[in-house]
C-alpha cells in the first residue's frame, strides 16, 4: 500500500501512560505496513521502554470503526485497505457504507472475498444526481435495464407510476443509505 494523503492512521499510546495522565504516543500511517503483524511489531517497538505494554488506539483517521476499536485492529484491515485502494472512489466509499451498515462485516463471519462477492452482487450504484428523489431516479434505470416496457407500446409507458414502482422496490428489499444514495438489493 502506497502513502496517500487520505491514508488510514491510528493514534497509538499505552494503556499505562493514560491512567498516569499521559497521552504521550505516536501516530502510525497503516500505509506503511505489510499486515497487521508488522504494525503491531512496530507500535510495541516505539513503546519498548515499558514493561508488559498494552497498547490503546486513542484515535484514528481515515479508519472504518468497523475494523479499529481502542485496544484492537482487525486481522481483515490491510486486505480490506488494499481493496478499497484498487476501487474508483464511489465505489470504495459504497464498499465501506455496505459492510459497516448492510452487511455488518467482518463480524458476519464472512471471508473479506465473500464480502466483496456479495457487495457485487447487491450494489446498484449511486443515485440523486440527475434527478430530486434518487429511488424514482433508480426505478427509471432498473425497468430501463430489466427491458420491463420492451413489448410495451410508448403510449402506455406515459401512465406508468415510476414512484410507486420506486416505494414498491424499496419495500421489498433495495435499501439506499444517505445523500448521494449508493443503493443496494
Amino acid at each position: 500500500m502506497k502513502s496517500l494523503e487520505n491514508a488510514p492512521r491510528i493514534y497509538v499510546g499505552t494503556y499505562k501512560m493514560y491512567n498516569c495522565g499521559s497521552l504521550f504516543g505516536k501516530w502510525f500511517d497503516l500505509t506503511d505496513y505489510a499486515g497487521v503483524k508488522e504494525f503491531y511489531q512496530d507500535c510495541y517497538e516505539y513503546h519498548r521502554n515499558e514493561f508488559d505494554t498494552e497498547l490503546m488506539f486513542q484515535d484514528w483517521e481515515n479508519t472504518p470503526d468497523f475494523l479499529v476499536s481502542e485496544c484492537c485492529l482487525d486481522e481483515n484491515a490491510f486486505p480490506f485497505f488494499q481493496t478499497i485502494s484498487e476501487m474508483d472512489g464511489e465505489t470504495a466509499e459504497a464498499f465501506k457504507v455496505y459492510s459497516e451498515q448492510i452487511n455488518c462485516w467482518p463480524g458476519n463471519g464472512k471471508s473479506l472475498d465473500e464480502q466483496i462477492d456479495a457487495f457485487q452482487d447487491s450494489y446498484r450504484g449511486y443515485f440523486g444526481g440527475s434527478m430530486k428523489d434518487a429511488k424514482v431516479e433508480y426505478a427509471y434505470q432498473y425497468i430501463e435495464e430489466t427491458g420491463l416496457f420492451a413489448d410495451m407500446p410508448t403510449t402506455l409507458e406515459r401512465y406508468f407510476d415510476y414512484e410507486a414502482f420506486a416505494r414498491d422496490l424499496f419495500l421489498e428489499g433495495y435499501t439506499e443509505v444517505y445523500c448521494r444514495l449508493p443503493i443496494f438489493r
